[in-house]
Formats: structure tokens, sequence, C-alpha cells
């Protein structure tokens, strides 16, 4: 009985590889619930049971190794792409910029000190350089820079060995930073509310027309006049309860029901006349007894020949005489303006007559089976074309050796491009929030296994060396000096929130397990879109860099 088990756990088959990484895996995440002076590290303990693992003596086939350490990568990045991809560009626009900027200043304040460690001794600079890698946990930087010490003629052992020495920390280091940040300064979680695409930003009041320079005007009309975009879902008219078109026509004294952002209702108050006590934003309220002639309904988009228009397009008020006033996505309420595309799963407040909303509802889909089924097509065809792109040679001025995004840069790039336009050429990109959150933690799960297993052989005996020393408190201090520099001057001088920060600084760190510890702490995916907003340009200005010290200092 023994000789078998031991067979079956020690001896290399495929078999042996998937039970060693399941044990590693369910191991690292049983470990990582349990919280130490209330800090817990989540999936991140994976990592240092494979490590822990490794050092004992047990492997697996190094291919199996490689294989599903590689998977497991592209796995995580191209679902974390496709998750944060709808809200991708439309960040870039509001705050990208200035966390791009934020997100550079991290990496050249690491490369900077990169270069100046073998000027204190005991380092040369391939090594600084994989000590760099680790301590940015930053693999494809590796793989390039090991790719210009070949061209040059020098060994590529040392940067190898730095950066697994020094990766553990890596990994660590910024998860303590973010703690320290959090401890010193515990107001920064509030200083700045959640973008539109994390929160729910719709308000819902009603208005009285006494505003005279809109009498007599059209509903349709209102738009040119107003900067503040609105819905009116019904309107009290001579007595009754109506769906406005927008050729109706507005009348002093007329009663409003209007959705607009928050930020605006204000601004409504100016431009209609009289705002209203009652409170319409409860989520008690009873929509369908406002009038016995009327009804409110969500009704879910199914059909994916509805999905990437935009709202306008479909003319349904033309057709069906309805209003659409809100649309539902992944639990945020959004504004129902015409120039919205839709996506599949989106679930849209139709307002109107029953029978109406019964013939929009054969034309959206309204079919929840439909959204159960996993879109696994995408998801290949996506992971395909973005291995493509990452192993495409570019080649930049004075750079010898072309530059590769690699295996994290190419599929997570993929990912945010599908996820944006794969709507608007009809491609069903549509899974689950709970689908895509198990790809993505069966996938960080796999690669930090692998990795902590492969790291796991040399480095307790590299620790004990003099120079491992070296490594790890130079790997310690590129990894948590710029992130405490940058954090604090985005969270004090820029006054931006915690859950962005950390956002930004795990993507500048290439660090998704730093992203995936804040998301679970502070209970917001607004660390996964600044993450995917930053990360790409952060990588590759990394795999750049790694290659031009090696090029220019060596």
């Amino acid at each position: 009985m023994m000789d078998w088990l031991y067979s079956v756990i020690v001896e290399h088959s495929a078999v042996q590889a998937v039970i060693v990484l399941s044990l590693l895996c369910a191991c690292g995440l049983g470990l990582g619930k349990v919280k130490v002076l209330g800090i817990s590290l989540g999936v991140t303990f994976v990592f240092f049971v494979g490590i822990l693992a490794g050092h004992l003596g047990l492997s697996i086939d190094a291919d199996m190794l490689h294989y599903a350490q590689d998977f497991g990568l592209v796995l995580f990045v191209y679902a974390l792409g496709l998750q944060v991809g709808p809200g991708f560009f439309s960040s870039l626009r509001d705050t990208g910029l200035s966390l791009n900027m934020l997100a550079l200043l991290v990496v050249v304040l690491g490369v900077v000190m990169a270069v100046l460690l073998p000027l204190t001794g005991g380092i040369d600079l391939p090594q600084s350089v994989g000590v760099m890698c680790g301590a940015t946990t930053n693999t494809p930087a590796l793989g390039a820079a090991q790719q210009t010490l070949s061209q040059l003629g020098h060994p590529s052992s040392g940067a190898a060995l730095g950066c697994a020495v020094t990766y553990p920390l890596g990994v660590v280091g910024v998860i303590l930073a973010f703690v320290l940040m959090r401890k010193v300064l515990p107001k920064a979680e509030t200083l700045v509310a959640p973008t539109p695409e994390t929160a729910d930003t719709t308000f819902i009041a009603t208005y009285r027309v006494h505003n005279p320079g809109i009498f007599g005007m059209k509903v349709g009309d209102l738009a040119t006049i107003s900067h503040v975009k609105f819905v009116i879902s019904r309107m009290w008219h001579d007595g009754k309860v109506i769906i406005p078109s927008s050729a109706t026509t507005l009348a002093e004294g007329d009663r409003l029901l209007v959705i607009t952002n928050d930020d605006d209702s204000a601004a409504m108050t100016v431009f209609f006349g009289e705002k209203e006590d009652t409170d319409w934003n409860k989520g008690d309220i009873d929509w369908n007894a406002i009038d016995s002639n009327l009804s409110s309904q969500g009704i879910l988009i199914t059909k994916s020949g509805i999905c990437g228009k935009r709202l306008g397009d479909l003319k349904l008020r033309n057709h069906y005489g309805v209003n659409i006033s809100r649309i539902n996505r992944n639990g945020v309420q959004l504004l129902a303006t015409p120039d919205l595309r839709l996506r599949m799963g989106d679930r849209v407040i139709v307002v109107g007559e029953r029978d109406a909303i019964h013939n929009v509802e054969k034309e959206l889909g309204n079919a929840v089976k439909d959204l159960n089924e996993p879109r696994l097509i995408s998801v290949f065809i996506g992971m395909t074309l973005g291995l493509l792109l990452g192993a495409l040679p570019i080649m930049l001025p004075g750079v010898e050796a072309p530059v590769k995004l690699g295996l994290a840069g190419g599929p997570i790039i993929m990912g945010i491009l599908i996820g944006t336009f794969g709507p608007r050429i009809h491609m069903n990109t549509y899974t689950t929030l709970s689908a895509n959150l198990m790809l993505r933690a069966i996938g960080l799960s796999l690669y930090l296994a692998c990795l902590g297993l492969d790291s796991g052989r040399d480095f307790f005996a590299t620790v004990v060396r003099p120079e491992g020393l070296v490594w790890i408190s130079s790997g310690f201090a590129i990894t948590v000096v710029p992130v405490l520099i940058v954090g604090f001057i985005a969270l004090k001088a820029m006054r931006l929130d915690f859950a962005t920060v950390c956002g930004m600084l795990s993507g500048a760190m290439a660090n998704p397990m730093a992203m995936n510890y804040s998301s679970d702490n502070l209970g917001t995916d607004r660390p996964n879109v600044v993450y995917a907003t930053v990360y790409p340009l952060s990588m590759f200005m990394r795999v750049i860099l790694a290659q031009l010290v090696l090029l220019l200092f060596l």
C-alpha cells in the first residue's frame, strides 16, 4: 500500500503532476484563509506551500511544470483582461494618464536602484537585474534579460537565481506595503468615490415643470438645450400617467419621473423648475403600483444579435411605445442613454403597457438559460490570439534584440480588446462573474504552485549564503521603497482612494497576488480595473528597460 502511494505521489507521471499541484493548491488556499494579526494572504499562500514542497524534494516532470505554470498564467491574465475590458478605455480616459505616469515612476525608481546596486559591491549587474525582476515579480522581464545576456556572451544563471531568491519577498513586500499604508493613512479608502463602472450613480426623482423656458417644448428637444444626460420614465399630464415620446409637449405643472446621475440632480432642479421630496431611490418601491395601465419589468439581453448595439439604434420607444429607464449591469445601475452599448447579460428596465413589454421581451431574449452556458469558444480563441500577440517580435530603435509582450502581456491585452470590442462585432464574450472568478482563481493557483515548486529547490540553500542575504535585502528594498514613495504621493498629494492606489501599484509591480489581496480585503473590483489600466505599459517598459540596462552598462 505504501509503495503504491509513494509511486503515485513521487514518481513522475501526468497523474502525479495533477495530484501534486492539486494538493499544493488545496493546502495553500486553506492556509491562506488563516489570519495572523488580522492579515490573511489568500491565494498567495499557495506560492509558499510550493516553495516548502520544493525544498523538501517534491517535484514533477519539468515539461509538465512549465506547461502548467504558463497555462495558469495565461488563463489568469486573459480572464482578468476579459473582465475589466469593458471599463478599460473609459477609465483610461478619466484618470488613466495620471495612473500610468505614477506606475512608470514606480518602474523608473526600481530600475535606478538596480543600476546603483553593483556600485555597493557584492553583486554584479546581471545578478542585480535578476534581483530586480524577482523583486517586481516580472518573469517576462527576466526572460528578456536572459536573452540579452546570451546575445552578449554572458551566463544568465546568476540573473535566474537572483530572481528566484527575491521573488517570494517581491510578492509579500507589496502586500506589506499596502498594510503599512492602510495603517498610517486609515482614511485613504474613502477619499474618492468609486467610478461609475464600479458603483451605482443613478438618481431618480420627480420634478415639476415650472421653468418658462421649456413650456411648450417637445421632450425630444430637451436634450439639445441641456448638457446633462437624463431619461424621463413617466409623465403625469392632465391627471394621467403616460409614457412620454419625443413628440410629447411639456406644459406648466407637468410632473416628470426623471432618472439622471447623482451629481446632476441639482442641475435638473434648475432645468425643470421644482424637485419634489418623494424618495424614489429606496429598494422597496413597487413601480407597478404607480399606474394600473403601466408596468415596469427587467428584461435580460440574451440574444447575441443585440450585443454591441447602441440602445438608441433599437428604437424601442418608436416601435413599442415603451421607455428604457435604466440598465443593470453586474449589479450596477447605468443611465439608459441612446449611445450606451448593450452587452450580453444586461438587465434592461422597461416601462410601458404589458403587451408592449411582452413584445420587447421577444426582441431582447430574456432567456436565463442562455446566460448559463459557458462561452468557451471565445475564451480559447482569445487566448490563442493573445499568445500570438505575445510572441510577436517588436523591434525598437537602438535595441538589438526584439522585444516581446510575452505570456502575460499578450493575453491580457487581447482580453481587454475582446472584452471591449468583441460585442461590437457580435462576438459573444459573456461569462458570469462567478465563472470569470473561477477561471482566474484556477489560473493563479496553478501559476503560484508551479512557481513555488520550481523555486523551492535552491531557495533555502541560497538564502543562507552571504550573497543570498545581500540579494534578498536588495530585492526587498527594490520592492518596498518605490511602492511606498509613489503610494504616499498618490494618497497624500493626489488624493486618490486606497483601492485605486493598490491597483495601480500592483500593476506597476506586475503583482497579481497583491491585486487579488487588495480586492479581497477591500471588497471592490476597483483594483482589478486599475491593474489592467497600468499593467500593459508598465510590463512593456520593464521588459525594455531590463534589456537596455544590460546593453548600456554591461
